[in-house]
């Protein structure tokens, strides 16, 4: 029954992904950045997630929505498979997500994400990568853009700590903004590199705002990591 589920739910999420992206290419340049991102991403997502509900029957709970600031910051999310980069955009909205540039090469739906201005990276050039990170990141911010990172690098094993990457932690202690660090179980129910969804909640949670005025990156990135860790620790239980 999952199998069958999850066919029907790649069927519908395929061809709106390609029918969207293309309309994306062709309409959403037009528009203004904060539209664009509500015509692309804001709609896109919003039916993702519906048809996912739907089809598979995986809904979310969320818990700590009153630690999001009024102000954009960075957002430190845990990775475990492709239901959390729908899904914070839902909550973080406008945002650029720290991501590989192979990403943008994907037909319809790279082209539809490059309109969103995300912050693309080459991944064999890590000096140049953070530099342009710090750069770009800071300019987000200051324009009211949520900047969105995955600081373990690569998706992870449900309850598996991965080890934190610098990038977050550098742009905090640069640019003395807070961060956000949140956490899910997504991977129980949409695992990565697997082709089946499994019914059920996935419970996202978001710890309240570290302040970085001050701190150093490494200081920052410890607390960053802790954090992280228990808010996987207590999925456990």
């Amino acid at each position: 029954m999952d199998f069958a589920r999850s066919l029907l739910f790649y069927a519908g999420y395929g061809s709106f992904t390609i029918s969207w992206g293309a309309l994306s290419v062709i309409v959403a340049w037009l528009l203004p950045y904060r539209a664009r991102f509500r015509f692309i991403a804001g709609a896109w997502t919003r039916v993702a997630l519906w048809w996912l509900r739907i089809t598979c029957r995986v809904d979310c709970e969320v818990s700590g929505l009153e630690h999001i600031p009024a102000r954009p910051c960075i957002v430190l999310a845990r990775h475990e498979s492709a239901w959390e980069t729908l899904f914070l955009q839902t909550l973080f909205s406008p945002q650029a997500t720290l991501i590989k540039r192979e990403l943008l090469w994907i037909p319809f739906f790279g082209w539809a994400f490059a309109l969103l201005r995300p912050i693309a990276i080459n991944r064999d050039e890590p000096r140049q990568s953070l530099r342009r990170l710090i750069r770009e990141g800071r300019a987000r911010l200051q324009a009211g853009t949520w900047v969105v990172l995955f600081p373990e690098g690569t998706r992870m094993p449900p309850r598996q700590m991965g080890r934190f990457q610098a990038g977050g932690s550098a742009l905090a202690a640069a640019t003395g903004t807070p961060i956000l660090v949140v956490a899910h179980n997504a991977g129980d129910h949409w695992p990565a590199r697997k082709f089946s969804k499994h019914p059920g909640t996935i419970r996202f949670r978001i710890a309240p705002p570290l302040i970085t005025a001050g701190k150093t990156s490494k200081a920052i990135q410890a607390e960053a990591s802790a954090v992280m860790a228990s808010l996987i620790e207590s999925k456990r239980s």
